[in-house]
């Protein structure tokens, strides 16, 4: 770290050198601009007026489909340049792109927003992603994912409490509304990554909350992703009509998978509102929901396919609890009563 004296030019400006190796590597000479970015945290940024030129340019990313000799390669590899925040990327083949390589972009377009096909001819497939990441805002898409993933919870347990076979398929359906709010999300989380102006307009209050919501998120597609699969489970158990339990067994079932609804959707509110308090009760409730959840299955030793049930129930309220803890720190940026500064007055 080099210092620098701050000098006084004229009445009302001052002064700092530019360090020498620095203005040669950044090719800077007499009379060129460089920008001046204020930080959060008081610093200063500065940078070549290049250095924005060139993030206003947009790279064109290839892939080569030849490349892609697994099932799912190629349909993984959009996915990763979309949440990259790369607008346009480029599907290429030495001589033809398969009829399976194919069918994975068409599928894969359909499930991410605002990504579409502009061009295809028989070697090339032109992709672009027209969205602009500052008309979202990240608790907005964090709430949506939230009310997606807790309606697949909600419908599939109803099917399985209900044997109701069409409320299984449309929870099943909703589960590639969950993947397309998760993969927008990490593609904005990324953006803002790079560039704070991003991260400003979406409303993310500090830099650090990037890993914050990028966990978050991850945890609410898990809680989809394991909710679709006890609406196939509970179809499958309708479908060959096996596993007949109880009534008082599928009434604890679906009295453990509310208690795992309710603690990831309370456990949600508390990112937002940073209560510390109700995010600690929660958790002094998951271990609660964690003893019931045993018991459970030890009285579903003859259902191999409802204990499955029940230990997905299970991976649920651990996610609602690790969101829980996640608001615990986030809340914990900020000062309060409960934890704050020596000396300071809250």
């Amino acid at each position: 770290m080099e210092s620098r004296k701050v000098q006084r030019v004229g009445y009302s400006t001052f002064s700092v050198s530019l360090p020498k190796d620095w203005v040669r590597e950044s090719g800077l000479k007499q009379g060129d601009l460089v920008m001046l970015l204020t930080e959060k945290d008081g610093s200063l940024k500065l940078m070549p007026s290049s250095m924005t030129e060139r993030k206003a340019q947009t790279d064109e990313y290839v892939i080569n489909s030849d490349l892609c000799t697994e099932p799912g390669m190629l349909e993984r590899l959009i996915v990763g340049n979309y949440i990259l925040g790369r607008d346009l990327f480029r599907v290429v083949s030495s001589i033809r792109i398969s009829r399976m390589h194919i069918e994975e972009v068409r599928r894969i377009t359909h499930r991410l927003m605002g990504l579409g096909i502009v061009q295809e001819i028989p070697g090339q497939i032109d992709l672009q992603c027209s969205i602009d990441p500052t008309r979202f805002k990240i608790d907005m898409l964090m709430r949506r994912l939230s009310m997606i993933a807790s309606t697949i919870h909600a419908e599939a347990t109803q099917a399985l409490v209900e044997s109701n076979l069409e409320l299984g398929d449309d929870a099943i359906r909703r589960e590639d509304e969950a993947d397309m709010m998760y993969w927008l999300a990490l593609r904005l989380l990324m953006s803002a990554q790079r560039d704070r102006i991003v991260g400003d307009k979406i409303g993310l209050e500090e830099s650090s909350h990037i890993l914050y919501y990028t966990l978050v998120t991850r945890y609410l597609e898990l809680i989809a992703d394991r909710s679709e699969d006890i609406a196939r489970m509970a179809i499958e158990l309708q479908t060959h009509g096996k596993e007949k339990a109880s009534r008082h067994l599928m009434a604890q079932i679906a009295n453990t998978s509310e208690l795992a609804h309710n603690l990831y959707l309370k456990a949600m509110d508390c990112i937002f509102n940073g209560n510390i308090d109700v995010a600690n009760n929660l958790l002094e409730m998951a271990r609660t929901i964690r003893d019931e959840h045993e018991n459970l299955l030890e009285e579903l030793a003859e259902f191999p396919l409802l204990r499955t049930i029940v230990l997905e129930l299970g991976r649920i309220a651990d996610h609602g609890s690790s969101i829980a803890v996640i608001a615990i720190n986030k809340a914990l940026e900020k000062p309060s009563k409960i934890c704050y500064v020596e000396g300071s007055q809250i």
